[in-house]
């Protein structure tokens, strides 16, 4: 005999999310340009967005990866030309990343992409329901996200 779960809107949160995440990662993932993967796309939006460079460390932190994943991602954008990765100067153990021309390009172009997917479903919903969501979203983020 199983047992019921202890609390019901847990598990019923729970089921929502993981459920929305996998379908909205396959919607986008079919309007992304060829080749790019969502874990690309996250890796050059960031780059783009924060500027400069960042340690395939620091990367790996930022997205909640093993370094081992996050290496493997690097590898996938530099063979395809949208990241360059150089020694570090400093510490030749390390290295550096930063989005090259060819990777804002393909950023911009999955952005392009992805935007009428998402503004479609904001519209749908009602801009006023999105915005009312957000903030309890941010905070559960907020509380899932480690200490460190």
């Amino acid at each position: 005999m199983s047992e019921k779960p202890g609390n019901p809107l847990a598990v019923t949160l729970f089921s929502e999310i993981l459920t929305n995440e996998q379908l909205f990662r396959n919607r986008l993932g079919r309007v992304l340009p060829k080749g790019m993967e969502i874990s690309h796309f996250s890796v050059l939006n960031y780059l783009a967005r924060t500027g400069g460079e960042r340690s395939p460390a620091q990367l790996a932190k930022s997205f909640h990866v093993t370094r081992g994943a996050m290496t493997n991602t690097l590898q996938k954008l530099e063979w395809a030309g949208y990241v360059h990765i150089r020694p570090d100067w400093d510490d030749a153990r390390r290295k550096m990343v930063t989005i090259s021309p060819a990777g804002r390009q393909a950023r911009d172009a999955a952005l392009s992409a992805i935007t009428p997917v998402i503004s479609e479903l904001v519209d749908e919903l009602g801009e006023a329901r999105v915005r009312a969501t957000l903030p309890v979203l941010r905070e559960l983020r907020s509380k899932l996200e480690p200490d460190d």
